[in-house]
C-alpha cells in the first residue's frame, strides 16, 4: 500500500461500476495542491490565459506561463498558504544556535559600535556621522543591483539599511523587487503577511503613513521593508509600472528608500529601478566570476544610456575572508576605483552568512564599521542630489529660511529680505499689498478708561443704555429714594 501523507498525491478515487475492462483509460482526478485546481473542480473550467484551456505543455520561454493573482492561488497545505511551512519550520529561532541575548536597560545609552582608537579616528567618525546625518528633503533612492545571484544583495540592502536607521533615527524603507521570490521579508522579523502586491492593490486608499505601515515590517533597528511574494508566478507580475507607482507614493512618506533588485537586468520593474535611482550600489563577491559579472553589469548599463549612473555608484565586495590566500582582494579593489566613485570591503561575517534575522549588534565589530563607512560613502551624494532639484543651495547648504517647494505648486520669488526687492539709490520703496481689512465689531466695554497725564480731558458723558442679555453685563439695581 503506497504511503499517505504530505508530499504524496491522495489516493485515487474508484472506477464507477459502469467502466469495462476494455473502455478507455479515464484520466485520473486532480491532486489537491499547489498547481493544480481543487477536488471537484475540472481543469477545463478555468482556461489558462497563456494558452488554451486544458493544455498543460505551456512553456514559460514562449509566453505561455499562467499569470496567477494572489487570489487564485492554492494552498500548499491544508489550511496553510503557499510558504507557510518554510516561515515555521525553518524559522530564525529553530535554526540558530547562538541567539541574540536580550539587551540590558540603558545599553543604548552607550553606543558599542566599534573600537575608537585616538582623537584623529573619533573626529573622523563624527564626521562621517554628521554625513549620515545630513537632512534629506526629498526622497533619496538606493538600487542594490548584480547579475549575479547569490552575491549578498539582500544582505547589502538590509545592513546598509539597518546602519542608516539607527544612525539617522529616521525612517528609512527596502523593498524587494526580486521577480523570483526574494528573501527580504525573512531577514527582518514580519509583522504583517502583506506583500508589494498587497501595497500596490492598495495604492489608491493609502493617504498617510500609518495608512503605508500596515504593509510593512520593522526590525530592531528601525528599517521597515516591504516584503514580495513567496509565488514566483506572483512576484514576477510586479512590473515596471507597479514599481513606478509604489514609489510616487512612499517617496511622500520616506526620505530613504532601498529597492533590492533581482538576478538580471531584463526583467520589466528593473527599468523603473534604474530610472529612478539616485544612487547605484553593485554587490560582488572575492571571487573571479563574481568581480567578472560585476564588471560586466557596469559596461551594460553604460552602453545603455547609465553612464552617469556608473560613474557615481558605488561598489560592495560582500564576504572577504581575511585569512583567504587564493584571491587577490587589491587588484579587484583597484579595477572598480577607476570605474565607481567607491569602493567597499565588507570582511565575512558569520551572522550575515547564516541568512537569519540581521541584527546590528551580533555583527563583528569590523563589519559594522565596513557598513558605517558605506553609509558615510552614500551620504557624501545626499547634497548633489538635493541641488540637482533645488532643494540646497549652490554652496552646499540648506536654505535656511525657505520651506521646502510643494511638487506642482509654484514658489513665490523671495530675492531680499521681508519680501522685498533690493532698490537702488533714489527709487520708491513699493509698499507690500495690504489685505482688505474687513469691519470687527468690538464688544462694548463695561468701563471708561483712566484718562493719560498730557491729553486733554474730555467731559464724562453718560454710557447709552444697553439692552440686557448675554454678554452684558446686567443694570444696577434702583437706588432707594432718601
Amino acid at each position: 500500500m503506497p504511503p499517505a501523507g504530505y508530499g504524496f498525491p491522495p489516493p485515487a478515487a474508484p472506477l464507477p461500476p459502469e467502466a469495462h475492462p476494455g473502455a478507455a483509460l479515464q484520466p485520473l482526478p486532480p491532486h489537491g495542491g499547489y498547481g493544480f485546481p481543487p477536488p471537484g473542480q475540472q481543469p477545463q473550467a478555468q482556461p489558462q490565459p497563456g494558452g488554451p484551456a486544458g493544455d498543460s505543455s505551456a512553456d514559460p520561454r514562449t509566453g505561455g506561463w499562467p499569470t496567477v493573482t494572489p487570489d487564485q492561488r492554492q494552498r500548499s497545505v491544508q489550511g496553510a498558504p503557499l510558504g507557510y511551512t518554510a516561515a515555521v519550520e525553518l524559522s530564525s529561532d529553530r535554526l540558530l544556535k547562538n541567539q541574540p541575548k536580550p539587551k540590558r536597560p540603558g545599553a543604548n545609552a552607550t553606543p558599542s559600535r566599534f573600537k575608537i582608537g585616538g582623537k584623529k579616528e573619533e573626529a573622523e567618525r563624527l564626521r562621517k556621522l554628521e554625513l549620515i546625518r545630513t537632512p534629506v528633503l526629498s526622497c533619496y533612492r538606493i538600487a542594490v543591483i548584480s547579475l549575479k545571484g547569490g552575491v549578498g544583495k539582500t544582505t547589502t540592502t538590509t545592513a546598509l539599511g539597518s546602519t542608516l536607521a539607527t544612525e539617522r533615527q529616521d525612517k528609512i524603507l527596502a523593498i524587494d523587487a526580486n521577480p523570483d521570490a526574494g528573501t527580504l521579508g525573512r531577514r527582518v522579523r514580519r509583522e504583517t503577511g502583506a506583500t508589494i502586491r498587497d501595497l500596490v492593490q492598495a495604492i489608491p486608499y493609502l493617504n498617510s503613513y500609518m495608512d503605508i505601515r500596515r504593509f510593512t515590517s520593522q526590525a530592531s533597528s528601525g528599517l521597515e521593508i516591504i516584503a514580495n511574494d513567496v509565488d514566483p508566478a506572483v512576484s514576477t507580475a510586479f512590473n515596471d509600472e507597479d514599481y513606478r507607482r509604489v514609489l510616487d507614493v512612499l517617496g511622500k512618506q520616506y526620505p530613504i528608500i532601498l529597492t533590492d533588485s533581482g538576478t538580471g537586468l531584463l526583467y520589466s520593474a528593473m527599468r523603473g529601478v534604474l530610472d529612478l535611482a539616485d544612487q547605484l550600489i553593485i554587490v560582488s563577491t572575492p571571487s573571479v566570476d563574481g568581480a567578472s559579472s560585476a564588471s560586466t553589469t557596469l559596461d551594460w548599463l553604460s552602453a545603455h544610456g547609465y553612464a552617469e549612473l556608473v560613474q557615481r555608484s558605488i561598489t560592495v565586495i560582500s564576504g572577504v575572508r581575511e585569512t583567504g590566500k587564493m584571491i587577490k582582494v587589491d587588484d579587484i579593489v583597484a579595477h572598480f576605483q577607476t570605474r565607481c566613485r567607491g569602493v567597499m570591503v565588507v570582511p565575512f561575517d558569520e551572522h550575515l552568512a547564516a541568512g537569519a534575522e540581521v541584527d546590528l549588534d551580533m555583527m563583528r565589530p569590523k563589519t559594522r564599521e565596513a557598513y558605517f563607512n558605506l553609509s558615510a560613502m552614500v551620504a557624501e551624494d545626499f547634497i548633489r542630489a538635493q541641488q540637482a532639484q533645488g532643494l540646497w543651495t549652490a554652496d552646499g547648504n540648506p536654505p535656511p529660511h525657505l520651506a521646502p517647494p510643494v511638487p506642482g505648486r509654484q514658489q513665490a520669488p523671495q530675492p531680499g529680505y521681508h519680501g522685498h526687492a533690493p532698490q537702488g539709490p533714489g527709487q520708491a520703496q513699493p509698499q507690500a499689498p495690504q489685505p482688505p481689512q474687513q469691519y470687527q465689531p468690538q464688544a462694548p466695554q463695561p468701563y471708561q478708561p483712566q484718562p493719560q497725564q498730557g491729553w486733554p480731558q474730555q467731559p464724562q458723558q453718560a454710557p447709552p443704555e444697553q439692552p440686557p442679555g448675554y454678554g452684558y453685563p446686567p443694570p444696577p439695581p434702583p437706588q432707594p429714594q432718601q
